[in-house]
Order: structure tokens, then C-alpha cells, then sequence
């Protein structure tokens, strides 16, 4: 091994074995966390619970948001409201000077994913949308173990700042891009977040950058029938532009993945549109080549409407980083969260489950999955998804965990999600990441070799060259994307 491999290496055994070294000296810490956050746990629940009764999209988040930002408030923070010019946006921070370790917080739904709390699919009347990425559950969690982290430094037992960065709109809508866009990360060391899943484990893979647009064509409208050579459909100039950038993920890298979606095609048959919308994500594991794909997705969009004599312009909706993925700190959660283990069930959840498994067509995990945490794996370059976490990873040390809030077996964005969510099955699950947040904050709080290695690490995966720019350019927060 060279010296260049190695010396990384042994900073990061080092760093960890100071670690190992302090657990006696925390333990009395993090066993009080975890004792207030089951003693608590009933109220956590209430809130968790009133987030997905309301299943607020993106940027509609008021009352979602507010809750949230109320518990902290009544706890002392100190809070900032409508941060980066988004009014459900928000941070509260307690304490003062160094360290200053972050914790994310969401709760924005999905449309078009309302769902009872039952193991059949059931909608529920008159609700549009549901919490099928359990952001109801990310969002208290982190609230819950920042009030913790507050806590101890309230008692004297910790020194430093804890800052809860109150994020909409993660589903689309980019949210924390704007919060680094507006430089709201420069004085924090470390961040932490966490997501709702089926298992488990410390998130050791990648994210896809991703960029989105809506795409408008202008046309002329004309009777269909009496009169067609009048009319110029902006519906066909749609559906031009989407055989294009079909005809091109031929020419594309495979590991690239495009999405669209016609959001408005017109009102009746017997009336040429005068006005159609699509609405498209970009995606791969390099932002450079998003970068690309987009803007040939912009010329097919330009070749669309001069081949139908129809006009067109676009808006950017939404762009985000891959995830940086920071193994110092991964380890260091791994650690919390195989102390703190995963999630049982009762009997009545366990039917719960098997039931819901059904419903999922496919050969699924035994039950028992929830129990178990799954061992720190290698890095792994990109998942299927992205996220916005992604901007944040490439402006300081950040690490993320996810837990059995869901039936294994189950994926997000499902009916199914939304489900197990509205259950204790979700809950539990809930409670059980705030403890993870709060232990690896005492690590981070206690031990400054930890967050020495960290930076470490972020420096050299960044490169001395790197300079943020973030993939939605300067628009400002797209407020109305969900309209």
C-alpha cells in the first residue's frame, strides 16, 4: 500500500479508536437521549401522525412545518422562519460556539398517494396526496433528536451548537439547494439525516444528480373538425418532443435515466390546444452529464416546436447533486445504530405485515428483517433515487442512516409506504432513528478528532478544485411547482 493509501486509512482507525476510547464517557449521555426519547415517544408519535393525517406537498408544508417549528420553539431554540426567501422553511439553533453539527429535517408528501392506515389499499376520500416517503416520520425524528442534543448542552454536558434545518419540498422541489444556495451550511461542521425504509443500515451508496423541467408550447387553437389547417396544436408539439428524447435514449449513457409526465394536453378532442405542458427529470450518477442530457432534451424541445410551427420556453423546476458520501462519519453511525438496533413487532403488527407482503406480488423479506441492522457495506457509486441531501454533502461532512419504518419488502413511493407509515410499525421505527441521531451527535460533540477526520476525508473526495454550482442555476424557489 502506498503512503498516499495509507496515511488516509490510519487517520480514519485512528479517528474511530478515539472513538471507541470515549464510548464509557458518553454512555451515561446517550442512555439518558434514548430515555427521554421512549419516555417521549407518545407525544412524537402525535406529531408524527398529525403530518400524515395532513399530507402537505411541497411548499404547501404550513402546518406541517409550523408544528415542528413550535416544538423547538417551546424547547428554546432559537428560530429563523421563512429562511432562503421559502416560508416553510426554517432553522432553529441552540447553544453557542464549536462544534456545530446540523440535523435535516422533512415532511412534504406525494400527490396522487392517499391511503388509510390499513394493510388493503383503501384512498382516502377527498385527500390528494399521502406521505409515501415518510417524511412525516424524517421530520420528527430529527426534531425530536435535536430537543435531545439541546438537552445535554443545556446541562452543561455537551458544548457547542445544534442547528435543525427545517427542509421542504424535498420531493421535486429541491428545497435545501436553496439553503446552500444561500450559504446557510458555511459555519457548520458535520450533518445528519436519516430516511424512512424497509431495513436497517447506514446509507453507504450515492444519489443521482438530477435536473427537471416543465416544458410549455404555445399553439394556436381551431375548430378540430371545421377548421384544422387554422389550428396549431401545442399538444402535438408535446408529444413531437417526447418521440424525440424517446428516439434518444438510444445515444444516451445507460446508467442515465429520463422521466416525463404531460401535465396539461388540452380540454377537449374537438379544440386544437393552444397550450400543452411536460414535465421532465434528468437523471445520472455524474452532474456533469446531466448537465448534457438536459440541454439536448432543451433542443429536442426547440426542434418539437419548429416542426410544429408552435412557440415553447421552459421553466427549471428542480436540480440536485449525487450524494457524497463521507465513510468516517459512516462508521461512527454504524456504531450508534447497532447500539441502538432495529424494530419488533407486536403480534397485531406482525399480521399487519403479512397481510400488507401480499399486496406486493414479489417474493419478499421475512418480517424478522425489521429486527436486524444491516452491516456497513463498501461504497456503492449511485442508487435509483435522488435527493437534495446531495447539495448539502458537497458543502460540508454528511451522513444518513435509514430505518424500518416500512413492512420489509416494501418500496417507497407506494400505497404501502403510506400504509406502515400511518402505523406504529412507522413510529417505532421513528423513535429509533432519533436515538441514532442523537448518539452519533454526542460522538460528533465529544470527540473532535471524529470531526477532524471527517473534514479530512470531504476535502480530499471533493478536490481542491471544486466549486459549488448548483444544477437549478438562479432561479428562484419554485413555490408553485406542485400547482
Amino acid at each position: 500500500m502506498s503512503k498516499r493509501l495509507l496515511f488516509p486509512t490510519l487517520l480514519l482507525s485512528c479517528a474511530l479508536h478515539m472513538q471507541a476510547q470515549k464510548t464509557p464517557a458518553t454512555q451515561p449521555l446517550k442512555t439518558a437521549a434514548a430515555q427521554n426519547l421512549q419516555t417521549a415517544y407518545p407525544q412524537y408519535k402525535d406529531i408524527a401522525l398529525q403530518i400524515w393525517n395532513w399530507a402537505e406537498l411541497g411548499y404547501k408544508e404550513e402546518r406541517s412545518a409550523a408544528l415542528l417549528a413550535q416544538a423547538l420553539e417551546r424547547e428554546g431554540f432559537k428560530m429563523e422562519r421563512g429562511v432562503a426567501s421559502i416560508p416553510t422553511a426554517f432553522i432553529a439553533t441552540y447553544g453557542s460556539g464549536a462544534p456545530v453539527i446540523g440535523i435535516l429535517a422533512e415532511y412534504d408528501a406525494l400527490p396522487g398517494l392517499s391511503q388509510e392506515a390499513v394493510p388493503e389499499k383503501k384512498p382516502i376520500a377527498g385527500q390528494a396526496g399521502g406521505h409515501g416517503c415518510g417524511h412525516h416520520l424524517f421530520g420528527t425524528a430529527s426534531v425530536a433528536a435535536a430537543i435531545e442534543v439541546k438537552k445535554l448542552i443545556e446541562s452543561g454536558k455537551l458544548k457547542g451548537t445544534v442547528k435543525l434545518y427545517g427542509t421542504p419540498a424535498e420531493e421535486g422541489g429541491s428545497g435545501k439547494v436553496y439553503l446552500v444556495r444561500e450559504g446557510l451550511f458555511k459555519d457548520v461542521d458535520a450533518v445528519l439525516h436519516w430516511h424512512p425504509s424497509s431495513e436497517n443500515s447506514v446509507t453507504m451508496t450515492s444519489a443521482l444528480a438530477n435536473s427537471s423541467a416543465k416544458f410549455r408550447f404555445y399553439g394556436t387553437s381551431a375548430h378540430a373538425s371545421a377548421a384544422p389547417e387554422r389550428g396549431r396544436s401545442a399538444l402535438d408539439a408535446v408529444e413531437s418532443m417526447n418521440f424525440m428524447v424517446n428516439m434518444m435514449r438510444e445515444h444516451i449513457p445507460s446508467d442515465a435515466r429520463i422521466h416525463y409526465v404531460i401535465t396539461q394536453g388540452g380540454k377537449a378532442p374537438n379544440v386544437v390546444p393552444d397550450f400543452a405542458e411536460v414535465y421532465y427529470y434528468v437523471r445520472h450518477p455524474n452532474r456533469e452529464v446531466v448537465r448534457q442530457i438536459f440541454d439536448r432534451v432543451v433542443k429536442a424541445s426547440q426542434g418539437a416546436a419548429t416542426g410544429t410551427e408552435t412557440r415553447t420556453d421552459y421553466e427549471t423546476i428542480g436540480g440536485t447533486y449525487d450524494l457524497l458520501v463521507n465513510k468516517t462519519l459512516a462508521a461512527a453511525m454504524q456504531q450508534a445504530l447497532q447500539q441502538v438496533g432495529g424494530v419488533s413487532y407486536t403480534s397485531g403488527e406482525r399480521d399487519f405485515a403479512q397481510t400488507l407482503q401480499k399486496s406486493l406480488g414479489a417474493d419478499v423479506p421475512h418480517i424478522s428483517e425489521a429486527e436486524k441492522v444491516q452491516p456497513l457495506q463498501s461504497v456503492v457509486d449511485a442508487g435509483g433515487g435522488s435527493t437534495d441531501v446531495g447539495d448539502v454533502s458537497w458543502t460540508v461532512p454528511t451522513v444518513g442512516l435509514r430505518t424500518a419504518t416500512w413492512v420489509p419488502g416494501v418500496p417507497a413511493h407506494s400505497w404501502q409506504a403510506v400504509a406502515s407509515g400511518g402505523t406504529e410499525i412507522g413510529t417505532k421505527g421513528m423513535i429509533n432513528a432519533a436515538k441514532v441521531l442523537a448518539f452519533t451527535a454526542v460522538d460528533l460533540f465529544t470527540n473532535p478528532a471524529l470531526i477532524q477526520a471527517a473534514k479530512e476525508e470531504f476535502n480530499r473526495s471533493r478536490g481542491n478544485s471544486f466549486q459549488y454550482k448548483p444544477l437549478l442555476g438562479n432561479r428562484p424557489p419554485a413555490l408553485n411547482y406542485r400547482d
